[in-house]
């Protein structure tokens, strides 16, 4: 449980701060933040089912610091991934 919130909490920051430094993929707060959460969610449970020494350090408890690392990393960087995704999408179509 711990891993998805800091997915969710890593890819929300990571879509607000990829919607605010391009203002042509900027959604808006609520829409950076939404989208960047989903993102971050979404490669965080890819990156764990990659990784699996991952999953298992926080299955038994034993937080390693490069886990945490690699969660934060990993869902930053989906948020950031999907909010650039859906802006230029969303430019695009209008």
């Amino acid at each position: 449980m711990e891993q998805i919130l800091i997915n969710l909490i890593a890819g929300a920051a990571g879509g607000g701060a990829a919607g605010k430094a391009s203002p042509n993929f900027d959604l808006g707060t609520a829409g950076n933040l939404i989208a960047g959460a989903v993102g971050g969610g979404v490669l965080g449970q890819i990156l764990s089912l990659a990784m699996p020494a991952i999953t298992a350090s926080f299955a038994s408890g034993n937080f390693s610091v490069g886990g945490v690392i690699a969660n934060l990393v990993s869902g930053g960087a989906g948020g950031a991934i999907l909010t650039i995704l859906i802006g230029a999408l969303k430019n695009r179509a209008a």
